[in-house]
């Protein structure tokens, strides 16, 4: 049974995530911040389908939480086939009216918070020879909007960062790829205003919002050996937006 760690995995893509690799026959490792009772429900849910499903509490962007997490794996299972580092935030504004602390915040869990569980990861994959991580980066790192100058930046560092790392990795049998989802039904793009929201689906051509279980799919294929020939690659889901 593979051992796949998710972080940010109690809500929306991650969530789903969670839920089509238990589905699948993995062990998920379901990664959550500080909302216990939001990461017990999640729990509940993805062990209807995977009984062995844990939870594993660490804020990604702190190093040593992330230093305990990966402690914790490496005890209690000794690999680790594969992660989707998924877990991240958004906290919008116009560049000129951005404060320091709102834009380190979301580049520090998007971006920085990745780096350190991909290195985590990567370190433990290495010693075994093998692994795969898929990193959830956003359309918003590709077409940069207005109004989400650390969001975009950060995901758009997150692609940089996989293909840098499909080359490094790839020699201790990592492979390391990429979704780009565009506007999926999660909290966060709930919190939108509704009218700004119609206005981008006017633009997709499909026509309708995503939903994780539109991601989850293809995350899981990346995490495969269907998959295995395909590195440094990111996959846009979409619907179109950006085509």
């Amino acid at each position: 049974m593979s051992v796949v760690l998710v972080t940010g995995a109690t809500k929306g893509i991650g969530l789903g995530v969670a839920l089509d690799l238990a589905a699948a026959g993995s062990r998920v490792l379901l990664n959550y911040r500080r909302d216990i009772e939001q990461a017990k429900q999640a729990l509940d849910q993805v062990r209807e389908l995977q009984p062995d499903a844990e939870l594993i509490q660490a804020d990604i962007a702190e190093p040593n939480d992330v230093d305990r997490m990966f402690r914790r794996i490496r005890a209690d299972h000794g690999r680790l086939d594969g992660l989707v580092s998924n877990a991240g935030i958004a906290n919008d504004g116009y560049a000129l009216m951005m404060g320091e602390q709102k834009w380190r915040s979301v580049v520090d869990t998007n971006l920085t918070g990745s780096f350190l569980v991909c290195r985590a990861a990567a370190r433990l994959m290495a010693v075994q020879r093998s692994g795969a991580i898929v990193a959830v980066a956003s359309t918003s790192g590709v077409a940069a909007p207005a109004g989400q100058v650390n969001y975009a930046a950060s995901k758009a560092g997150v692609l940089a960062m996989v293909r840098v790392l499909a080359k490094e990795l790839g020699s201790y049998g990592i492979r390391v790829n990429a979704v780009v989802p565009g506007f999926v039904d999660t909290a966060m793009t709930r919190s939108m205003p509704q009218d700004q929201l119609s206005g981008f689906l006017e633009r997709v051509p499909l026509g309708r919002i995503g939903t994780p279980g539109d991601v989850a799919p293809v995350v899981r294929f990346l995490l495969g050996a269907e998959s295995a020939y395909v590195t440094g690659a990111s996959v846009v889901i979409d619907g179109g937006l950006t085509c």
